[in-house]
């Protein structure tokens, strides 16, 4: 289990800044596959964690709209993030420095609203909850979060 905090990640834990933990690694059984996949599912479990916290807050994300690169680039991070939190994610073609600034035209109002800025781009990928894995990934979300409650209430 990783537990992938570290800059910003006080706005969700109450003003506490923890950074980073592995958790439960044995080298006897884990590979290097098993480390990547935990710090993929580590942070798609967080942004679930955020969205909880939204969700509480009275808004529920349906689909998750992102650029096509980074980590969105991986289908264990794609897969583990759409199956947690039931959104689909829609992946168009673009990056997060492009996708920062369009949002700050919206903010700006250099555009008028989302479909302006946006227009001139489009959906590449689609990735979809599936039904019969979303129990594996609950599971696995919960024992990611009971780790982090461990963690949390011993510091």
């Amino acid at each position: 289990v990783i537990l992938p905090f570290g800059n910003g990640a006080e706005r969700m834990l109450n003003n506490l800044n923890k950074g980073a933990q592995v958790r439960n690694l044995d080298f006897n059984i884990h590979s290097q596959a098993h480390f990547f996949r935990a710090a993929q599912e580590g942070v798609a479990f967080a942004l679930r964690y955020g969205i909880d916290i939204m969700n509480k807050l009275g808004i529920r994300p349906e689909v998750i709209r992102a650029g096509y690169g980074n980590m969105f680039l991986s289908q264990v991070f794609r897969n583990s993030l759409s199956n947690t939190t039931g959104a689909s994610i829609e992946l168009f073609n673009t990056d997060g420095s492009q996708g920062a600034a369009r949002a700050a035209g919206i903010g700006s109002g250099i555009y008028k609203n989302n479909k302006q800025a946006f227009k001139e781009l489009s959906v590449v990928k689609e990735i979809h909850p599936d039904a019969s894995k979303q129990d594996e990934y609950e599971s696995a979300y919960h024992n990611w979060l009971n780790e982090l409650h461990k963690y949390l209430n011993n510091h």
